[in-house]
């Protein structure tokens, strides 16, 4: 092999090396190369919501209680597992009610949102063939989960102001409170419904 030759193979290698080497560095300059679709939807972390929904994971003994506008309210037992996805930016509720022909499950997905300090969710069961989407009014205060209902119709807002959930940690994370209220003709809210959601003792925490 000639000198010439042993120059041009070590000129070669050299520069090589040194892209090899730059390659990370502009990667970590434009991490849009490899995320291309960062450009048109920019990523996003969980926030202060997500530390809060946090506490909720687990799974957990319900008492559900439905008040009619007559006659005496209707008294359920189940059970809920709750997880974090996605990498932590949402809260996952698996119920189940009752056994056999009797039973009913449900499916709750929330999340909130950093930059409006909002949270929303969505809610889908065995009983009906349509979705429930509700959001905050307001920011999250840290102490509870205000929602109202949204409808992606035109003039849904009726269905907002006529549906309002709350959500409250108690008894140092061992209890949750939902509480769902309507309001009537007259614009004053009455108690529908009600979840006592108590953690199982053997209740392990999961992420998925």
């Amino acid at each position: 092999m000639t000198p010439r030759l042993l120059r041009t193979l070590a000129f070669l290698a050299a520069t090589g090396w040194l892209a090899a080497a730059h390659a990370p560095a502009q990667d970590k300059k434009d991490p849009d190369k490899k995320d291309p679709q960062a450009s048109y939807e920019p990523r996003s972390g969980p926030g202060a919501g997500q530390k809060f929904l946090e506490k909720f994971v687990g799974d957990w003994e319900v008492a559900k209680t439905f008040f009619s506008r007559t006659g005496q309210p209707n008294k359920s037992q189940g059970e809920c597992r709750q997880t974090m996805t996605q990498g932590g930016r949402f809260l996952q509720s698996e119920f189940t009610f009752g056994q056999g022909d009797a039973k009913t499950t449900g499916l709750g997905l929330i999340g909130f949102e950093p930059a409006t300090g909002k949270f929303t969710s969505v809610w889908i069961d065995s009983r009906q063939t349509r979705m429930s989407l509700r959001q905050s009014p307001d920011k999250f205060t840290g102490e509870e989960i205000v929602l109202l209902a949204k409808s992606l119709d035109e003039g849904g807002g009726r269905e907002a102001r006529r549906s309002r959930t709350v959500t409250r940690l108690e008894d140092d994370g061992r209890k949750i409170i939902h509480r769902q209220y309507t309001a009537g003709p007259d614009g004053q809210e009455r108690l529908v419904m009600e979840l006592v959601m108590t953690r199982k003792p053997d209740a392990k925490s999961g992420t998925k």
